[in-house]
C-alpha cells in the first residue's frame, strides 16, 4: 500500500507543455504522475498517459479534489469526471488538496467523501495535502489515521516543516514533498552548490536526495527531458551526515505557496 518514493509533478503544466512533459517522464523511466482537478490539466496528463503504451497496472497516478466539491454529495461524482479526462477507471491515490477552513464542509465529512470514492472502487487510496497539525487530527478522528495514504505538503531545504513531519512521522502517515526545489531558489544555495559539487552531482539531485533520505516522497516538474531524466539520479546520491547537517541549517520558512482562503493556521 506504500505510495511511491518518486514521481512527476504538473502543477502549473497546461496544454501541450504538460503532455510533453508526462510523456517525456514515463520515456525516461517515471511511473508515478501527480496531478489536480484545480490544474485543468486531467485531460491532457489522461491523453499522455494513453498515448505513452505505459501499461495502466505499471502507473501510480493522483489527483486532488477541489474546494467546491468537497461535500460528500459532490465528492465521488467530481472524481468520476476526473476519471474520465484521465481515460482511466480508477485513480490509485485521491488527496483533499487544502483544508480550506470556512468553506462550509468540515474535515470529517470530506474524509467520508473519500472514503466512499474508495469504497466505489474509484480510487485505491485516500489522502490530505496542505493540512497541517490540528487538520490532520481531525482527519485522523474521520478515517483512522491508518487511512491516510499521505500528507502531501510544501517541503524544501528552505521550508523543512519539522513540527509538522515529526506529529506525522509519530503518525505513521508518509510524507509527500512538493516544491522541493523552493521554485528554484533552492538551486542557486551555495550551501547545495558546494555539496552537489563534492558528490558531482547538479543541485537539484541534491535537494531531491535531501527529502528521499528523510524518508519523503517527491514529485518534481520539469518541462525539459533532460531535467527529468537528471533528476530521477537523485535516487542513487547518498548525502553524508555532514551534508544533511548542512542542508538542515538552511531552514528560513521558505513558504512558497500560502493561498488566501484555503490554507490553515500552520504549524
Amino acid at each position: 500500500m506504500s505510495i511511491p518514493s518518486f514521481g512527476v509533478g504538473t502543477f502549473r503544466l497546461q496544454g501541450q507543455v504538460v503532455i510533453d512533459s508526462v510523456r517525456n517522464a514515463l520515456a525516461v523511466g517515471y511511473r508515478a504522475v501527480d496531478t489536480a482537478q484545480i490544474y485543468e490539466n486531467e485531460a491532457e496528463v489522461g491523453q499522455a498517459i494513453e498515448a505513452s503504451g505505459v501499461a495502466r497496472g505499471e502507473l501510480f497516478l493522483t489527483t486532488k479534489i477541489w474546494v467546491p466539491n468537497y461535500g460528500r454529495a459532490r465528492l465521488a461524482p467530481s472524481l468520476k469526471d476526473s476519471l474520465a479526462k484521465l481515460r482511466t477507471d480508477y485513480v490509485d491515490l485521491t488527496l483533499i488538496h487544502w483544508p480550506a477552513p470556512g468553506n462550509g464542509v468540515a474535515i470529517a465529512e470530506m474524509m467520508a467523501g473519500l472514503m466512499d470514492a474508495r469504497e466505489q472502487g474509484l480510487t485505491r487510496r485516500i489522502g490530505i495535502s496542505n493540512f497541517p497539525i490540528a487538520e490532520t487530527r481531525e482527519a485522523i478522528a474521520a478515517v483512522g489515521k491508518d487511512a491516510i495514504a499521505t500528507n502531501q505538503i510544501e517541503l524544501s531545504p528552505y521550508l523543512q516543516n519539522a513540527k509538522l513531519v515529526d506529529f506525522l512521522n509519530e503518525q505513521g502517515i508518509p510524507v509527500t514533498s512538493y516544491m522541493t526545489l523552493g521554485y528554484g531558489k533552492v538551486l542557486k544555495d551555495p550551501v547545495i552548490g558546494q555539496i552537489a559539487q563534492r558528490h558531482a552531482a547538479t543541485p537539484a539531485q541534491v535537494a531531491l536526495a535531501w527529502a528521499l533520505q528523510r524518508g519523503f516522497a517527491v514529485i518534481p516538474s520539469s518541462t525539459r527531458r533532460e531535467n527529468l531524466a537528471s533528476n530521477l539520479l537523485a535516487r542513487d546520491l547518498r548525502l553524508t551526515e555532514a551534508d544533511m547537517a548542512q542542508i538542515a541549517a538552511l531552514e528560513r520558512n521558505g513558504r512558497e505557496v500560502d493561498p488566501a482562503g484555503l490554507a490553515a493556521a500552520w504549524d
